[in-house]
C-alpha cells in the first residue's frame, strides 16, 4: 500500500512540475524562447526532455 501511494505521489508531483514548467514557458515571448533555443512548438517536447540542443 505505501508503495502504491509514493508512486501515484511522484507521478502526481511530475505532472505538477511539467505543468508549471509548460505554464512559465507559455508566457515568454518568442524572443525569449528563442535564446533558448526553442520554439513555442517545442515547448511540450522540451517539458517532457525530448529536445536536444
Amino acid at each position: 500500500m505505501i508503495p502504491d501511494f509514493a508512486r501515484t505521489s511522484n507521478r502526481l508531483a511530475a505532472y505538477l512540475r511539467a505543468r508549471k514548467a509548460r505554464s512559465t514557458l507559455m508566457g515568454l515571448d518568442d524572443r525569449l524562447l528563442a535564446d533558448i533555443g526553442i520554439t513555442r512548438g517545442d515547448i511540450a517536447r522540451a517539458v517532457a526532455g525530448h529536445v536536444s540542443r
